[in-house]
């Protein structure tokens, strides 16, 4: 089956995805890859996470992720479902280092802890002494083809390196500056954000990137532009309350300032994303999540943080009133 990059773009990033419908392009995206020969190495590492993004990654439907690890790409090392453990489990990485630099893929998922010399993310020893996150990452980093940042821990820092970030988290593009990476920022990403991904870099490399190195056919657009509750917004219908009908602005929403396509795409295929169910969106895709430069998960947008957005919030004696911006 070949399958031209444009069309790969098309069938990822249009009308299917629109409707949700990720059935719809996976399984000929799957062939595709699977007709592409070789299976590459890839090393799925965890610094400080919640584990959340591998679940997020597991839970893909189309394909199923056994066909994925098994057929598409050859997993070689995940702490979370590989069945080796300790001396066995770490021999896979010191193998990738010697014998696999640059022929492997490096997914790294939670952010890397500096303080104390990185003493607070650990995994094995080496002459009874702990190897830590930052040093596994250091030399992996830069033995691999390219790494994988998935989620918003690995990409920007995340919940670990907000404010007072105690243990230095650092995302990874801190770490290795110089290295090729890409970023698949969400807490935690879509599972069609993470396979899509991989499914370009296999056949194609490296996709179009932004300033943040997000690709750009999942993270070009505002969530605010394709928002159900957009019209609402602009008829000065806002929500008070949790639960009440309206554009959740006033709830601290964050979709004037967020880019991913997860309202038209959303979750569990297409059955809900966050607003949809009544719950502000919090930009978990943006490298200032979670203190958003001091407005927190739930603080108010200021006019400066929605240029480009047309309208405003009125003055507190006319709440329903929505004018233009100056």
């Amino acid at each position: 089956m070949v399958l031209e990059r444009r069309k790969f773009l098309q069938l990822i990033g249009g009308s299917a995805a629109a409707m949700g419908l990720s059935h719809l392009w996976l399984p000929r995206i799957v062939q595709a890859m699977l007709e592409n020969p070789g299976n590459p190495p890839v090393i799925w590492f965890q610094g400080q996470s919640c584990t959340g993004c591998s679940i997020s990654t597991l839970n893909t439907v189309y394909p199923d992720i056994a066909k994925v690890l098994t057929e598409i790409i050859s997993l070689e090392f995940h702490p979370s479902i590989m069945a080796s453990s300790g001396e066995q489990a770490l021999k896979v990485l010191d193998y990738a280092l010697e014998n696999q630099a640059g022929k492997f893929v490096l997914v790294v998922e939670g952010a890397i802890p500096t303080q104390a010399t990185g003493n607070f993310n650990t995994m094995g020893e080496k002459d009874g002494k702990p190897i830590t996150a930052l040093d596994w990452v250091t030399r992996l980093g830069n033995a691999s083809k390219a790494i994988l940042n998935v989620g918003t821990c690995a990409s920007f820092g995340g919940i670990p390196a907000g404010t007072p970030n105690p243990t230095g988290a650092k995302a990874v593009r801190d770490i290795l500056p110089k290295a090729t990476m890409i970023n698949i920022p969400g807490c935690p990403p879509h599972p069609d954000w993470v396979i899509g991904t991989i499914a370009h870099v296999l056949l194609y490399g490296i996709p179009e990137l932004d300033k943040d190195l997000r690709p750009l056919v999942f993270y070009k657009g505002l969530i605010h532009e394709n928002c159900e509750r957009r019209a609402d917004f602009e008829a000065g219908k806002l929500a008070k309350d949790y639960g009440e009908e309206g554009c959740l602005f006033e709830l601290g929403c964050k979709g004037p300032m967020a880019y991913c396509d997860v309202s038209i795409r959303g979750w569990n295929n297409g059955v809900n994303w966050c607003n949809r169910s009544g719950g502000p969106c919090i930009a978990c895709t943006e490298p200032t999540f979670p203190d958003h430069n001091g407005s927190g998960l739930y603080g108010l947008l200021d006019k400066d943080s929605i240029l480009g957005i047309p309208w405003r919030k009125a003055e507190a004696d006319e709440p329903k009133k929505l004018v233009k911006l100056t």
